[in-house]
């Protein structure tokens, strides 16, 4: 394998010193205009590439950004790595991706490493069993910078991106409302999941505004699986007054929810409809998907993220801001529902 060539085999063939041909390539003033124009057709004829490692060393950054998720395979969470990605390439940042599986115990060990690799900043959204978060802390306090973002615990001091769960419940509510639904009920996610408690709060409030019945036989929370969220949907199906809608969790709760719904003689948007989260592009070719679906941004929370890391990377530690950035986005509720897919069209 051909060696890579270096400054110092630059420096020898033209008989100078290794700084000089340091200096020369970047353009320093010092350096006669003769001997630059030679150092530079040199290193192109020899196809000289700088050394990354080289340069990290005198910069003192990595080049590289870790971001920790749940689960790639979540279309979610696939469309913020496509954000990510895309910003922090064009900037010459490498992507670290992590999966924690949802799990502690793996999200902690990641984070552990992170701290010994350095990396130059970490997005984070945390692990559904998270619960602890003396983990992240740490790395905040070993002076990384956090991003986290979409599942942002409550009470840690660092940079936040996510998108506005109490607005979007709360709007999606409203709607269901106005079209005529009187018992809508909410599978939500667990109760560690701060995006969980968001958009309680929003379905609260508008079932408060419309003075709808507010019962705790409506309100189901999921752990996010298959097995559990067909539990708890049989539970809302036997109750004394069955509701009409449903507002999930997100788009893959409502799917499994629905399929209950079917194996009982339940026909979707007629005898019971459905408003969800995250809009998921694969509901577009279903007959009867849910009726509307709110919006949440990924690709804009990934791009937004990286564009915090990199006003922290990229500035002098006179022009750094000591403050936390907060990006809040706001949801957008998509409607689906086609004529004729609902009974409720005409209310």
């Amino acid at each position: 394998m051909k060696e890579a060539i270096t400054i110092k085999e630059i420096a020898r063939r033209l008989k100078i010193s290794p700084s000089t041909v340091s200096r020369a390539l970047q353009d320093n003033p010092r350096i006669g205009q003769k001997t630059r124009e030679a150092v530079r057709e040199l290193a192109a004829q020899l196809r000289y590439a700088p050394s990354q490692t080289a340069r990290n060393l005198r910069s003192g950054k990595t080049g590289v950004f870790a971001m920790v998720l749940p689960e790639i395979r979540e279309n979610f969470f696939s469309e913020v790595v496509n954000g990510v990605e895309e910003l922090a390439f064009s900037h010459h940042y490498t992507v670290a991706l992590y999966q924690s599986h949802d799990l502690f115990d793996r999200e902690q060990q990641i984070l552990s490493m992170l701290a010994r690799n350095q990396v130059d900043g970490v997005m984070l959204s945390v692990a559904k069993e998270s619960q602890q978060f003396g983990h992240i802390q740490d790395l905040i306090d070993r002076g990384i910078p956090v991003v986290l973002f979409d599942r942002i615990p409550p009470k840690i001091e660092t940079h936040q991106v996510g998108c506005d769960m109490e607005k979007g419940a709360y709007e999606a509510t409203k709607w269901l409302a106005s079209r005529g639904f009187g018992r809508i009920a909410l599978l939500n996610g667990p109760h560690a999941l701060v995006a969980s408690e968001d958009r309680y709060r929003g379905y609260i409030k508008a079932l408060l505004e419309e003075k709808l019945p507010v019962e705790s036989a409506l309100v189901k929370r999921v752990d996010l699986t298959t097995d559990d969220t067909s539990q708890k949907m049989t539970q809302l199906l036997t109750t004394a007054n069955r509701p009409d809608a449903v507002l999930a969790f997100n788009d893959y709760v409502a799917l499994d929810a629905m399929q209950v719904c079917r194996k009982n003689g339940l026909r979707i948007n007629e005898d019971i409809s459905f408003v969800s989260f995250a809009n998921l592009p694969l509901t577009a070719y279903m007959d009867h998907s849910p009726l509307a679906s709110v919006e949440q941004h990924p690709y804009q929370i990934g791009r937004k993220a990286v564009e915090i890391l990199l006003s922290i990377v990229e500035s002098t530690p006179d022009d750094q801001d000591n403050g936390f950035q907060r990006i809040m986005l706001d949801p957008e509720l998509v409607i689906r529902m086609r004529q004729g897919d609902s009974s409720n069209d005409s209310r």
